[in-house]
């Protein structure tokens, strides 16, 4: 699932190429890509058409176009969704799902989505305060390491307020945003911190090395285009990004640890795996708590 890097690699792009562009034509070629707008495919299509985008906007791993009008199209890259900057005359994708059309005549937007668990929908831009307009359905989902007006205290005393595995606190989108499994256990491995780590243990001084860890490794990655492993994450221009070259834990299994040599482990961990350090990041003591 692409995490905040990737997601906003694909919000550059969109930035760069669709900001200040007008919808001629709005077309759906799959239902399924459109299942979370409950009132159908004429409906998306109609209010699409003549829409201004005015900006593409991120927050955590959501992505969303603004649209003049107070609305958004919010678009659920999911695990092999691609937003895709076309010329009108490029052969369509196998897997294309939904196209927009601008009045320009220039290049067109494709969502394009292998397996379909993506999607797009349009959604109200809500007010939350302080000037900041998020689409409804992602209304509840915090502040990223990236974002300027975060907090890194506030987020860490979150963190901590949470009686579970700091690993799963990392996940959690409501308390720190942006970070999914690839990036959380790069974070941990800097931080020295294994993921089970309970989060009332953690001292402000190491949330605050951890949340810190998590921001510079994902500006690493967002340096180098984000992490792909393999086609289905691209930008718009369809090129896959390489820091998954340097990746100190997550897919490791086996190799020696960059800071001590040890092989490093992979763990089960809900329903998918956590790379570690056994020596860097020991695990904790059951009785810990």
């Amino acid at each position: 699932m692409p995490e905040l890097p990737e997601v906003e690699v694909v919000r550059v792009g969109l930035q760069a190429h669709v900001a200040g562009r007008t919808v001629r034509e709005a077309e759906v070629l799959h239902p399924r890509a459109i299942r979370r707008h409950v009132l159908g495919a004429g409906d998306f299509t109609q209010r699409l058409t003549g829409a201004r985008v005015e900006a593409a906007r991120r927050r955590g791993k959501y992505l969303w176009l603004e649209l003049s009008d107070k609305e958004a199209v919010v678009a659920h890259l999911g695990m092999s969704g691609q937003m895709l900057v076309q010329p009108e005359d490029a052969p369509d994708e196998k897997h294309l799902r939904v196209r927009l059309r601008f009045d320009d005549d220039g290049p067109e937007l494709r969502f394009v989505d292998q397996r379909t668990f993506g999607g797009l929908v349009l959604d109200d831009l809500t007010d939350i305060g302080e000037r900041v307009l998020l689409p409804g359905s992602i209304a509840h989902i915090a502040r990223d390491p990236m974002d300027p007006a975060f907090d890194l205290d506030t987020a860490v005393r979150a963190l901590r307020s949470r009686r579970t595995e700091i690993k799963r606190a990392l996940l959690d989108q409501t308390l720190v945003s942006g970070i999914g499994n690839i990036y959380a256990d790069e974070a941990l491995w800097r931080a020295k911190l294994h993921w089970a780590r309970p989060t009332e243990k953690l001292t402000l001084a190491k949330g605050r090395e951890l949340l810190s860890a998590a921001s510079d490794v994902m500006n690493a990655a967002l340096g180098q285009g984000g992490t792909s492993f393999d086609a289905l994450y691209v930008n718009v221009n369809g090129q896959s990004g390489y820091f998954d070259r340097s990746l100190d834990a997550y897919g490791q299994e086996g190799l020696p640890c960059h800071r001590c040599g040890s092989p490093i482990r992979r763990e089960p961990f809900m329903n998918r795996s956590s790379f570690s350090c056994p020596r860097c990041q020991p695990r904790p003591r059951a009785n810990s708590r």
